[in-house]
């Protein structure tokens, strides 16, 4: 048999091979399917310690683009403006996405503020230590013209808050894996002071206020579990 007919038959295994290799770890069973479906709005409290929600006040709102994208990425998404009786106010978001595969990766603040006309600054990965364990978050300044607001934000991919980035697509990774399809959250707090410290604060308060209040259940979707 000729060189180049070998070689030919063996490339052509290869590539069936890796064809049906591909099709074999190509993930199918969602795990929000076999979870109990999620509602934001009775997930998060509209009250809680000494937070209640500032009906006056409307989160940053994004452009009909920029919606439509985040509508074919989530399946929920709630944004509210909880104020204290000090007047401090923070912006909450939580978007939720029952197919959190490679293919619809959750939207990141850097991208959303981006797209709205803000410049991105001062952003930097770090943990917020919680009751309940060491909580993976990343910090950004997002400036425009006299408007600062310093932003926390995580992201939770199936059971395991996550770094967006390398540890994100690694988790999507393991989930692939077993042939799974990780649901996803993406939460994200934030407010208006030009003081990033300060701020950063008061967001550290208002999360830790929030973790107390919702039940195992729900705190669990927020965060993930630790140690996994």
């Amino acid at each position: 048999m000729k060189k180049s007919l070998v070689t030919s038959i063996i490339l052509g295994v290869m590539m069936a091979s890796s064809g049906a290799l591909t099709v074999a770890l190509t993930p199918t069973n969602k795990i929000a399917d076999l979870q109990e479906k999620i509602d934001l709005e009775i997930m998060i409290p509209s009250k809680f310690g000494d937070w209640k929600i500032d009906e006056s006040i409307i989160p940053l709102q994004v452009d009909a683009e920029t919606q439509a994208m985040l509508d074919k990425i989530y399946n929920q998404t709630l944004s509210r403006t909880y104020v204290n009786s000090l007047g401090e106010r923070v912006m909450l978001s939580v978007a939720y996405g029952g197919d959190q595969s490679d293919n619809l990766a959750v939207h990141k603040p850097e991208v959303c503020y981006y797209a709205q006309g803000f410049e991105i600054m001062k952003t930097y990965a770090g943990e917020l230590l919680t009751q309940y364990g060491k909580l993976p978050i990343k910090r950004l300044m997002a400036v425009k013209g006299n408007r600062n607001e310093p932003i926390t934000y995580w992201v939770t991919v199936g059971n395991k808050a996550v770094l967006p980035g390398i540890e994100e697509k690694l988790q999507q990774l393991r989930y692939g894996l077993t042939g799974s399809v990780p649901d996803g959250m993406l939460v994200r707090v934030s407010s208006i002071d030009s003081d990033k410290d300060k701020a950063y604060q008061l967001q550290n308060i208002f999360i830790q206020d929030l973790l107390l209040t919702v039940d195992v259940k729900e705190r669990t979707r927020l965060i993930g579990t630790f140690g996994v």
